[in-house]
């Protein structure tokens, strides 16, 4: 059984899936003469001219417009019909990707994802369909966020993305036709000039992230932070991991983000959920259990007990 790739581009109505995926179906880097089975399932303002893309790339459009028509034997039956090298997929933002997934042909394989998002309507559409929009934008092999203003564009960094798919190329659009990225690593969110590194409970989550991503600005600094103590035999003897549990937008993606601490004098002393004031050095080391990469390694210098804070969710 031969097998087919399957590339899906996902998000909401208007979020610019139309516009993105036009080039791509005349472009000779995507299509180079193979044969394209491309389902549109869901119809905005731009349309498409499927005759034309027939006759000039090699393209068959086949418009599915119910969720429960996009079954396995459909599926095949599309496959038997053209006979394609390659699948690409408009995918609506509203329909289950896992149920996608389970349906597919065991001959199909996604290669690659790309959830596009407004940022115009990102905030409404995060606060409001949550589940939904965290979704796609896990899975996502690349996130592009559209139409942003410099204004826009700080909100949506706001939201932290890195915190919901650490794996995924993640771009701005702008009006003005520039791109950026995401996270240009350029300029750290805390002050790090002084001798320590105090965090407000609202600032675990952003130096979570900011740390994990770039351990080089951390390293040689001392933080004190205020965490709920977990453990595990995976851990380095004489260690634990204080954290707290985020929620990015609604209550089905909370996470637990925790970092290691070596602390051999109070490790045994703790119990999980503890919660513990931290002062710590932070040394940048290669972290086996931080998918063997560089890292931030907490050295403990201290760790005493604490009350949990008011809110004990971290929030993006």
């Amino acid at each position: 059984m031969i097998e087919i790739p399957v590339y899906i581009i996902s998000g909401f109505l208007d979020a610019g899936k139309t516009t993105f995926i036009k080039p791509m179906l005349v472009s000779e880097d995507f299509t180079g003469g193979d044969k394209t089975l491309f389902l549109v399932c869901e119809e905005g303002e731009e349309e498409y001219d499927p005759a034309r893309l027939r006759r000039y790339y090699n393209v068959a459009v086949e418009y599915i417009e119910n969720e429960e028509d996009l079954t396995t034997d459909k599926m095949r039956e599309l496959e038997q019909k053209y006979k394609p090298d390659q699948v690409l997929v408009e995918y609506n933002g509203m329909w289950s990707l896992a149920e996608f997934e389970q349906k597919m042909p065991p001959n199909w394989r996604i290669y690659q994802l790309i959830t596009l998002a407004d940022a115009n309507t990102f905030d409404l559409y995060t606060k409001n369909l949550g589940a939904v929009m965290m979704e796609k934008l896990m899975a996502a092999d690349m996130i592009i966020i559209n139409r942003c203003t410099d204004e826009l564009a700080k909100a949506v960094r706001k939201r932290n993305l890195k915190m919901v798919n650490r794996r995924a190329q993640i771009y701005l659009d702008f009006v003005d036709g520039h791109d950026e990225e995401y996270d240009d690593g350029s300029t750290p969110p805390f002050d790090l000039s002084g001798d320590m590194l105090e965090l407000n409970d609202e600032d675990f989550g952003v130096f979570y992230v900011d740390a994990m991503d770039h351990p080089e600005r951390y390293d040689g600094k001392k933080v004190r932070f205020k965490g709920m103590v977990a453990k595990d035999p995976r851990f380095p003897k004489g260690s634990f991991v204080a954290g707290r549990f985020a929620m990015v937008c609604c209550a089905e993606d909370t996470t637990f983000l925790g970092l290691i601490v070596i602390a051999p004098q109070y490790a045994k002393k703790l119990n999980v959920r503890d919660w513990v004031w931290v002062t710590a050095e932070i040394k940048k080391e290669l972290v086996p259990l931080y998918d063997n990469s560089d890292g931030p390694m907490l050295y403990a210098t201290h760790v005493e007990y604490a009350d949990p804070p008011a809110e004990e969710l971290v929030y993006f």
